[in-house]
This record gives C-alpha cells, structure tokens and sequence, in this order.
C-alpha cells in the first residue's frame, strides 16, 4: 500500500514538474512574442520611446535568467527525489568524489552527480575560481552592501566628472566578464558611465570571440556604443594591458579593474567626487574578497595598500591619525595600490602612467605608488567604494610569477630606490650589486623622475612609509655554511619549533641568516617592517644546542643573542664566550650545536661591506 502510493506521488510530482516546465517556457515565448511585437510597432511608428521598448527587453531578460534558474532548480530537484526503493525503504544514492583533492571541492560541491564534477573540475583548473557555479548564477545577483554604515548616508555632486571604466581579462569565463558588465551598468549612475572598455590581453578561449560580441550588442540595444573592445594580438601582459585601455578612455576619470570584479552600490560616486575635490590623488577601492569555490563574498574592513621589500603586496594598517578620527568612512593615506586604481585620466598620464617596461605580472602597481608619491601626487583608499574581487585559486599568466615578480621589482629598485634598492636584492638573496638579471632599459623611466622634480626615496621612508625598516645595518645574508662539511647549511629546523638544526643546503627561505652590525644573527628570514619581530639565534646557556626565539621574547628573557661574527671566521657569543659549531652527535652523524670554541670557520653567502 505504501509502495503504491510512493507510486502515485512520484507521478503527480512528475505531471506537475512538466506542466510548470511548460507553463513556464510558453509564458516566456508568449511574452517575449509580445515585446518584439511592441518593438516592430514602435520602430514602424517612429516613436519616440523607443526606450522603453529597450527597457522591457532588458525585464525580459532578466525574467528569463529567472526561469532558467527555475528550470534548473526544479531539474536538480527531480534527479534527486528520484529514490531508489528495497524491499518498501528509501535508499539513498551516494555519489562517488572524483576529486577529493581538489580545492574546489572542499566545501562544495556535495550534490553534483560524476559528469558535473568533471565538468566543474576541468573549468576550475581553466580558471582558477568556480565558472562551473558562475555559469548558474544571475548576471544581476545580490551581493550584500558592506559599506561602513555611514556611507549610505553621504550626499555626492550631481555635477561629477564622467568616468571610463577598464577591464583586463586574460581567459577569463564568458559570465564572470558578463557579470562585471552588468554591475557595471546597473550600479554606476549613467549620467557618469562614459563607457567600458574590455582589454583582452590575447585569449585563447573562444567564447571570448563572438559570444561575448554578441553579449555587447545586446548591451548596445540598451545604452547605444557603451561597450569598447580592444584585443592585443599577442600576450603583452597586465601592465601593457592596462595601458591599452587607459589609451582608449576618453572619460575624465578612468577605473582600471580586473574583469573578474562585481562592483558594488555607489561605488563610483565617492571615487569621482574626491577626485573631483583633487586631481593629483589616485585613489582605490575597498576590495571584498569572494571566494574562489563557492562565489561567496567574505567582506574586508578599510586598510591601507602596502608592500615588502621584495615588492609582494599585502595589507597593513592606516596610519594612527586615521584611526583617531573615529570614522571608518574616511579616506585613508596609503604607501600604495594593490593593482585596481582610479585616476583623473589626464594626469595619470602626466605623472607616467604605468611602466611600460614592466613584464607580465607583478611589480607595477608598487612602482606607481612610489612614483606618484615622490612626483607631486598621493595615494588614498575610499572605504565607501566597495569592489568584489575573485581571488583565484590559480593566475593564467604563469605558473610561477616569482621570476617575473623578481625582475620587475630589481626594475622598480633600479629607478626609484636610490640607495636603498640593495634591500630588494637582499629580500630575493641575490647579490647586493651585479645581480645579473635583465631588467630591460630604465633610461626613459629615470629620464622621467627627473623631469617630474621627484624627491628622493628617503622622503617616501621618512614621510609616507615609516613602517618599512631601511635594513641599514645589516652586515651580511644568505645561507651560513661551515668550512667542515660545506654540503649542510643552517636551518630555522621543524617549524613549530625553536631548535635550530643543520640540512642539505637548498638556499630556501628556511635557510636565509641575517648578520646585523648590533650582532644579532636572524635565522629563517627577515622581516620588512619594523612592527614585526624576526627570530634570533640565542645561546640559552643550558645544554648545548642553541636556540631560535622572536628577539622581543629573547630580550624579555635576557637571553643571550648578541654574537661576533667575520667572513671565514668563528661565530661567537659575546656573553657566553661559546661559538656556534657543529658538533658530532650519536651515530657520528654532525648536528648544530654551541660548545667551547675550538676554531670552525663559518661563511656568509653575501656580504653588504668585507669586513
């Protein structure tokens, strides 16, 4: 009796699936019949609302997109309450993980059948967030307003400068660029939006050919000529990239962004109304960071755009005059931009625009904001414009950015550092001079910071980035290797830990040692900013193997961490009068230790002055 009835419920629920599939489809056809009907009465008219004609196709396109969800849902929902029946019990079908490695499947994907995972593995690895989701999700979503609260209640000039808005994509999925453009559109004021510029920096994949070109003229049925496409014939890179777009803008203001972004409400207003205010600053979003996987947008608080000495970027906080003003909608000063920029478009191109030298990825948002600090202008981030940004599992440029990233930032050093551009080559453990690396011709770009009347880099430390250590008395850096078995090297050792040990030389970062002239010996690193702490090898005193501690901690606990050290000589406790040696352990076998000096010498892979 209960099989029976399962029976009959299975095929109503069945009956009332096609019945709404069909409703829906023939609804739509319906409408769609009357709006293209409407449209041929009003051209044949020559009425002058044709615009409205174009805003009842953009409803039904979005009505459409609805329907397909439903559609999707109510077909997802079939293939799961299909139950499979024994002996009068449900049982539940388990779908086998193809990929349980994969980082796209951690926290998503539970309900996909095998080809779906196949399907959205393949895509994630062509892409490096979900196209597979993105693909399912509306063009027009909701993201959620996480603006500080008293932005919603700030008033901006009618009167604003027009701006440009450029997207650089490289194969990128058709939708997430598709989402960017409408976000774009529906959320940017159109008295403002002068146009969007798609860079395509040579992609491969061809629904970035003509289906995207048919996206744009869709667009065009709405705002007319909106939409510019510009396409290089070669893999030029992002800086190029975006020196093509900034090219074509003709918008007083130009936005350059990712074309992996979804902006969010008013977002543009407070850019141009600052700009407006000054012509001199580039300015930035807030970014929110949405997550690779599952598309989900984790909000990010206001905090200023900064850097390391090998140029990475990274996130720090304002300086404390921002935080003593008790509003976190107010612009905050920052040493520099993460990559998206806003600027009064004539003069960025004043001040330099970009550094056409620069290669592939990496570096020439860092050079930008020195160069625009020392050359007349400012850097600020707008904490009531607010940016959605996909941070990508994997980036399509290169599999490894560090080589590039490496060049470009001894290219940055070369121009701009001055005396200090040796604390590059320390943080990439190259030489402090003749590093051998090509950094392409620098002669235009120091031509420049002449022209422009820049100060110097000690300015940009003692004015604008004060947080960044000059590393001005370091002596000596790379790996350490005894003259008695040249083969080994020291190591921070097992990470938790605070055991320094020795191991077959690999020149990581794990064994990169820092000689300071005040005689403390870092071992594993050493940090860019004064707020951090690096780890000091110390002689504890008890036993005879020495130590690695935060040198904070080290000097609480008056530890012994100050040491004499000269190329190919001993190094020695200044206190303790114990060297640090290698030592026989049991099996004959040499481990680190510290003991009475009994004459190894010791070798600093570089050194800053011969001693």
């Amino acid at each position: 009796m209960q099989r029976s009835t399962r029976m009959r419920s299975g095929w109503v629920k069945g009956s009332l699936l096609a019945f709404v599939t069909a409703a829906a489809v023939l609804y739509l056809g319906s409408i769609k019949q009357e709006v293209h009907t409407h449209s041929e009465r009003l051209q044949k008219a020559h009425h002058n609302d044709s615009i409205r004609g174009k805003g009842m196709l953009t409803r039904m396109d979005k009505m459409e997109t609805n329907i397909n969800r439903l559609l999707n849902l109510m077909n997802k929902l079939e293939r799961k309450e299909k139950p499979n029946i024994v002996e009068g019990k449900l049982e539940k079908k388990v779908v086998r993980k193809m990929y349980p490695n994969s980082y796209l499947f951690k926290k998503w994907g539970d309900e996909l059948s095998e080809e779906e995972q196949k399907e959205a593995e393949a895509l994630f690895q062509s892409y490096g967030y979900n196209a597979f989701l993105s693909d399912r999700l509306p063009l027009n979503r909701e993201i959620p307003d996480t603006r500080p609260l008293r932005c919603a209640d700030k008033k901006y000039p009618e009167d604003l400068p027009s701006i440009s808005v450029i997207l650089i994509y490289l194969d990128e999925a058709l939708s997430i660029i598709k989402r960017a453009v409408r976000s774009i559109i529906d959320k940017t004021p159109s008295r403002l939006l002068k146009e969007i510029i798609l860079v395509d920096d040579h992609s491969s994949n061809e629904d970035l050919k003509e289906k995207l070109d048919e996206y744009i003229d869709f667009i065009h049925e709405e705002r007319p000529g909106l939409v510019k496409k510009v396409r290089h014939s070669e893999q030029l890179g992002l800086t190029q990239a975006r020196l093509s777009g900034w090219r074509a803008a003709v918008g007083d203001v130009v936005a350059i962004l990712d074309a992996h972004i979804e902006v969010h409400i008013q977002w543009a207003e407070p850019l141009l109304t600052r700009i407006k205010e000054d012509r001199t600053v580039i300015l930035t979003p807030v970014f929110d960071n949405v997550k690779f996987d599952d598309l989900t947008l984790i909000p990010y608080m206001p905090a200023a755009d900064a850097f390391d000495w090998a140029l990475w970027c990274m996130y720090e906080s304002f300086r404390p005059e921002w935080y003593a003003l008790k509003d976190n909608s107010q612009p905050g000063k920052s040493p520099s931009i993460m990559g998206i920029l806003v600027a009064d478009r004539k003069f960025f191109g004043e001040i330099g625009s970009l550094d056409g030298g620069m290669k592939i990825y990496g570096g020439e948002n860092v050079e930008l904001g020195i160069r625009v600090w020392l050359c007349g202008g400012s850097i600020e981030v707008i904490p009531c414009s607010k940016i959605a940004h996909i941070e990508r599992a994997i980036k399509p440029y290169l599999p490894d950015l560090s080589e590039m990233m490496r060049r470009n930032a001894l290219r940055v050093a070369e121009v701009w550092m001055d005396d200090y551009k040796p604390n590059v080559n320390i943080a990439w453990n190259l030489p402090p001079q003749n590093h051998g690396i090509d950094i392409g011709d620098v002669s235009e770009r120091k031509k420049l910071r002449e022209r422009l009347n820049c100060k110097p880099f000690k300015w940009y430390l003692d004015n604008v980035y004060p947080m960044l250590d000059p590393l001005n008395d370091l002596l000596g850096y790379g790996v350490l290797i005894n003259s008695l078995k040249p083969d080994v090297c020291i190591d921070q050792g097992p990470m938790p830990g605070n055991t320094p040990i020795i191991y077959g030389c690999h020149h990581y970062a794990p064994q990169r040692c820092y000689y300071r002239t005040n005689g403390q010996l870092y071992v594993g690193g050493i940090k860019s900013h004064k707020y951090n702490s690096n780890r000091c090898l110390v002689d504890t005193g008890a036993g005879d193997l020495p130590g690695l501690y935060e040198c904070k901690v080290v000097k609480q606990k008056k530890l012994h961490m100050l040491w004499d050290f000269k190329q190919d000589g001993p190094i020695q406790n200044r206190e303790t009068k114990r060297c640090l040696e290698l030592m026989k352990g049991d099996g004959g076998y040499y481990k680190l230790g510290v003991q009475r000096c009994t004459g190894q010498s010791w070798k600093i892979q570089h050194l800053m002055t011969y001693q």
